[in-house]
């Protein structure tokens, strides 16, 4: 219990340092945009701005890909299987970004970690107690799971933004799983009360 307590302690602190990293960025990009009035420079200029930013971002991008990849089979594996796992996940990414390249094997990366997240959402729905979550609750735990899909879909949409209608399906079902996990996760008390009410 205490070895899952410390891998959950500093996979959440490993999370919370990329996302508060990538945020730092994109509000320092915003507001470089607005001051240096880069939308009136010349399209090339704009064009090696973006270049920068995304170069900047990157690193972090696929340090926020890679720590989902580990970060969802915690609730399905013991601990003693995750280190395992994780290096099993790490050789099938490598070997993918030696022969197809770095972007397809992030894709891989997500798919897994959305195929196993679906899996995790399912037994949540089914009320499955096999699942390791910190915070007992049915509604708790639904949403938790919707929430971490909603995330893995917003990141899988960044490679397909330039598709428009594969984008605008993504980022639905973005927006659909990630209020739909966070009223789960902060209202599963309000939401118990609801149903317990209209039962009756």
């Amino acid at each position: 219990m205490n070895n899952r307590i410390s891998y959950d302690f500093y996979l959440i602190l490993a999370t919370a340092f990329v996302l508060f990293a990538i945020s730092i960025i994109c509000i320092y990009g915003m507001f470089y945009f607005k001051f240096a009035q880069v939308q009136e420079m010349e399209a090339a200029a704009k064009y090696a701005y973006m270049n920068e930013m995304n170069r900047v971002v990157s690193p972090f991008i696929i340090g926020l890909i890679l720590l989902l990849g580990i970060c969802v089979p915690k609730r399905l594996l013991p601990t003693s299987w995750l280190n395992g796992f994780a290096v099993l996940l790490a050789a099938i990414v490598g070997c993918v970004a030696f022969f197809l390249g770095v972007q397809t094997a992030l894709k891989v990366n997500l798919i897994i970690a959305l195929a196993l997240q679906l899996v995790v959402l399912g037994m949540a729905f089914a009320g499955s107690e096999k699942l390791n979550f910190e915070k007992k609750g049915y509604w708790v735990r639904v949403g938790s799971s919707a929430m971490h899909l909603g995330i893995i879909l917003f990141v899988l949409d960044l490679f397909y933004y330039q598709h428009q209608s594969l984008h605008l399906f993504i980022f639905w079902m973005t927006t659909i799983f990630t209020v739909f996990g966070m009223t789960g996760c902060f209202y599963s008390e309000a939401i118990v009360s609801f149903i317990k009410k209209r039962s009756f």
